[in-house]
């Protein structure tokens, strides 16, 4: 695999974004105006009604990200705004319709003519996501995007970011191996895409003929993901509409290049454009946000497991090279970008520095005094999780029953708003159980591969670097990390 300069390769290419409000999308656009300037143009496609709301989203949403961007501000100075203007075209747009909603028939035919390369990162990440939106997005999306994709006359690649959950729950060595349509975790047989489309559409038409509620459609949208996941061996509705877009873009592909990138749990960046940024809280900084404000007492889940986190400057990287790698020639590439094979991480790990930090600097409550921190106790089993349910609830009755003030305070004193707090961490457990237990090792011997070839390019290594070994956990999660937690999620 021979990769050349990467920066010569993306000067005057022409990059269509997908997603392009997205954690990621942000990330990879800063990276790629900032390292190659002479970059052609970035159309960037957000879901929008017209150009006016897109251009809203732009500066709302994008731009207007102030720490993000800030050192791209500083490298151009008074220039910025007319750089972005000239650099980028925004789309409004929808990854759900085909020819992605684009309006503009003038607008598709230049993009057609122009675009170099294409990274889909238009999702939804939601575990307990609607089916309907899920499937719209995470799979039909996918098919729509390799379709337009057919119709750029110099399309060079089309980067697929999924996840490497898409695994289910496996266990052991999990290899970077393809989907085929019709493959199942557990053997089942029958699932078929359209057939599921089928599904959605009548159960729709039947809540709506029956006069259901938004409410009460959206409840049974999810419910029928989980189900309809569970049936051919996936644990949500999430990694089953991202496996099945797999399956699509592996089916239609032909003589297409197509990479497939999957990440394990993304992280704030380790370097660029600084360390530390993320947005909101993602997966694992919600517990780690609930833990250093005093909320979390507990948790469920095997304290030895491996929690196979990458920081998310490293995936865009990752995805950066190996859109160089297979640009070259007509290939079906699939890369697991994660550290459990090569730099692993427990969530005792987590626990532990957690710990550290927020002894040495604790949050400050609303009453302004610091917060106290300390082991938290861990429910090791589910079984043990359903008897420490079991346990509370029984105490908050209690409590309701002799009007002890500070539970009625927190329950509102209703049974109801106990009744519907308890279904609801229910609920949340059992979506993210099979990550809490989680037994297997992301192998990554491709992307060993791509790493070895990017290293043999040259010099462009560090400015490239998605390698996890390089990163020290301890201090990466403590001076890194957490702080980034605490400064741009919690602020």
């Amino acid at each position: 695999m021979e990769l050349g300069s990467i920066l010569q390769f993306l000067e005057n290419k022409t990059i269509l974004i997908t997603g392009a409000t997205g954690f990621l999308a942000k990330i990879f656009m800063e990276k790629v105006l900032r390292v190659q300037p002479n970059v052609k143009k970035l159309y960037l496609l957000l879901r929008a009604s017209d150009a006016k709301f897109a251009t809203q989203r732009l500066h709302n949403e994008i731009i207007g990200n102030k720490d993000l961007f800030r050192v791209l501000k500083e490298k151009c100075g008074a220039k910025f705004n007319s750089f972005i203007s000239e650099k980028t075209t925004l789309i409004a747009g929808d990854i759900t319709l085909e020819d992605l909603g684009l309006k503009d028939s003038d607008l598709g035919e230049e993009m057609w003519n122009e675009i170099d390369v294409i990274i889909n990162l238009a999702a939804t990440t939601n575990f307990d996501e609607r089916y309907d939106v899920a499937l719209g997005l995470n799979t039909l999306g996918a098919k729509h995007v390799l379709c337009f994709a057919k119709k750029c006359t110099k399309l060079k690649v089309l980067v697929q970011v999924s996840t490497a959950y898409v695994s289910g729950e496996r266990s052991g060595l999990i290899l970077e191996t393809p989907y085929s349509l019709d493959d199942t975790l557990n053997g089942a047989t029958g699932l078929d895409i359209e057939a599921e489309k089928k599904v959605v559409e009548q159960e729709l038409n039947q809540l709506r003929a029956e006069g259901a509620k938004e409410d009460a459609i959206t409840l049974a949208m999810k419910d029928l993901g989980v189900k309809r996941a569970k049936i051919y061996g996936w644990p949500n509705t999430y990694v089953f509409t991202k496996a099945m877009g797999e399956m699509v873009l592996g089916h239609l592909k032909e003589n297409f290049s197509v990479v497939i990138i999957r990440p394990a749990i993304i992280t704030s960046t380790f370097k660029e454009p600084f360390s530390g940024w993320v947005e909101g809280l993602r997966t694992i900084d919600s517990i780690a946000a609930a833990y250093g404000k005093g909320k979390l007492t507990c948790f469920v889940g095997d304290i030895n497991s491996t929690v196979d986190v990458i920081p998310a400057d490293m995936v865009v990287n990752a995805i950066i090279v190996a859109m160089v790698a297979h640009a070259k020639h007509p290939s079906r590439a699939i890369y697991h970008v994660g550290s459990s094979a090569r730099n692993p991480m427990t969530y005792n790990d987590l626990q532990d520095c957690g710990l550290h930090y927020f002894t040495m600097k604790p949050w400050i409550n609303k009453e302004g005094k610091p917060v106290k921190v300390g082991k938290v106790k861990m429910l090791n089993s589910m079984a043990s999780f359903h008897r420490y349910m079991a346990i509370r609830y029984l105490v908050v009755l209690k409590g309701l029953e002799l009007a002890n003030t500070a539970f009625c305070q927190f329950f509102q004193g209703t049974y109801s708003d106990l009744n519907r707090k308890i279904s609801h961490v229910m609920r949340l457990v059992d979506l993210y159980k099979p990550y809490l237990f989680f037994k297997g090792v992301f192998d990554d011997t491709n992307t060993e591969k791509l790493r070895i070839a990017a290293s043999e390019s040259g010099s462009e290594t560090d400015m490239f670097n998605f390698d996890p070994m390089s990163i020290d956990w301890e201090d990466y999660l403590t001076n890194i990390h957490i702080p980034g937690i605490v400064k741009y999620a919690l602020k």
